[in-house]
């Protein structure tokens, strides 16, 4: 991932998190969301089952703040960006997430919290999951 041209972060084989702060999230929430990040069963064990989790699978996570994600299309064609969380609460919650991760094991990289980001992704598998805490 990159600011201005600038690398900020970059992670092995495991989890791109696209985290979206709503208004409303707790820091509860944050520390649960964290918890089932790490321990989600959805890389192949030697049968080829999703029974390892990022955890098992020694896998790293890259992690950007994504307020878009809370984007209300229902109307217009303009989404509405009104459920997601102020800058000033979104930011403690998005840094409270990734030290959560961090504490369950997992190597975490971030992007810059509010800037215009260039994200390159291979996505192997594909495996794409919304989770909600």
């Amino acid at each position: 991932m990159s600011v201005d041209g600038a690398v900020v972060g970059a992670c092995g084989a495991g989890f791109v998190v696209l985290l979206g702060v709503a208004a409303g999230d707790a820091a509860s929430g944050a520390d649960r969301l964290a918890r089932r990040v790490a321990r989600l069963r959805v890389f192949e064990d030697a049968r080829g089952r999703f029974d390892r989790s990022l955890v098992e699978a020694g896998g790293e996570a890259l992690v950007v703040s994504q307020f878009t994600l809370l984007a209300n299309t229902a109307r217009g064609n303009r989404p509405s960006f009104t459920a997601a969380a102020a800058p000033e609460v979104a930011e403690p919650l998005y840094e409270r997430f990734c030290h959560a991760l961090r504490a369950e094991g997992v190597r975490v990289e971030t992007g810059v919290f509010g800037a215009t980001m260039q994200l390159e992704l291979v996505n192997d598998g594909p495996v794409t999951i919304v989770l909600e805490s």
